[in-house]
């Protein structure tokens, strides 16, 4: 696996996206609110179509949603709690 394709990577990317700084200047680091090893790990498996693992976890303020296609989405945390704003409706 390379280190483009890290999980905990792509989220520490997006994440510093949205807060408009370089990746390296994030603080906490991820590693002190997420196992990263478990992340990458799960995430970087090969694809079994009996496992889809979605994962939520807040990370600086941001609700991080990773979907069972490895998609990362993003969102300030008071906007995740709206079904809605992920388009999740029952």
């Amino acid at each position: 696996m390379t280190r483009e394709e890290l999980m905990s990577l792509r989220v520490v990317e997006k994440v510093a996206n949205r807060e408009g700084v370089p990746s390296s200047e994030l603080s906490p680091p991820i590693y002190d609110v997420i196992d990263t090893d478990a992340l990458d790990s799960l995430y970087g498996s090969t694809p079994d179509s009996r496992v889809q693992p979605t994962l939520e976890f807040t990370y600086k303020g941001y609700f991080v949603h990773i979907d069972s296609t490895g998609q990362v989405h993003v969102d300030e945390a008071g906007t995740a709690l709206d079904p809605d704003a992920h388009g999740l409706s029952c």
